[in-house]
């Protein structure tokens, strides 16, 4: 028998704890196979955020360490100084990056810290109950904007890789979505290319990931999935908005 696919080395075989159409088990295997095509395994260290993702360390065979909400690229900086030969990166949502944490990546970035940060993006936070997130759409109901986000009053969605795109330490970044094979398969060479900025030294890599949430959007899966393809991505364009690696991710 031909094996076509396989788990990957650095993807533990564990059940996942998400909730039934969350993409987040789509995106650790894409970070999975990164480290595994890179061959960095052995000296990556992962930094775990606050959040639905918090648990991330029980699936990737690397070592981890968790930050306090929003601190992850300020642990990730500490890490990567005292250790500048390892592989680090964030594994962060929009609440943990774009809220509480926005300050931390924001100068992060400035410095042009050696890091890769993957940013997950579901436009609400999930983990406490459906809040509004900087990330959340206009009109978009959550358990904070009942009749909508309205923009007048709470301003508009965040768009955190086309701001942090413009600074000059950031030397790769890059949206995708996780919604069909193809735009997989995009977000694998996204994901490959901002570790990649790294590992060439060139600044900090920043992927920003479009996810589901169909619990707290209270649709079933497959329909998430169409709601991210027809609300999320014309809000969030996709694409590379910055690559110095010359890797065409």
């Amino acid at each position: 028998m031909v094996e076509v696919t396989a788990r990957p080395r650095s993807l533990v075989d564990v059940p996942l704890h998400y909730c039934p159409g969350c993409t987040h088990g789509i995106i650790h295997r894409l970070v999975a196979e990164a480290i595994d095509s890179l061959g960095i395994r052995e000296r990556t260290i992962g930094v775990a955020s606050v959040g639905c993702s918090v648990f991330i360390y029980n699936y990737l065979d690397v070592d981890f360490q968790q930050a306090p909400h929003g601190r992850a690229p300020a642990v990730a900086t500490g890490i990567k100084r005292v250790l500048p030969d390892r592989v680090v990166f964030t594994y962060q949502g929009d609440g943990d990056l774009a809220s509480i944490g926005a300050a931390e990546i924001l100068h992060a970035a400035a410095r042009g810290e050696r890091i890769t940060v993957i940013f997950v993006n579901n436009a609400i936070y999930g983990m406490t109950g459906g809040q509004m997130a900087p990330t959340t759409l206009s009109g978009m109901k959550t358990t904070t904007t009942p009749f909508g986000r309205e923009i007048r009053q709470a301003g508009g969605a965040l768009r955190v890789v086309e701001l942090l795109a413009g600074m000059d330490g950031v030397a790769y970044a890059a949206r995708e979505a996780v919604t069909s094979p193809a735009r997989i398969h995009r977000a694998r060479r996204a994901v490959e290319a901002a570790f990649r900025a790294q590992i060439e030294d060139r600044g900090l890599g920043i992927v920003e990931l479009l996810s589901t949430c169909p619990v707290n959007w209270k649709l079933p899966p497959v329909e998430a999935v169409a709601w991210c393809e027809a609300n999320m991505i014309p809000a969030f364009p996709l694409g590379v908005l910055k690559d110095t690696t010359g890797s065409g991710g």
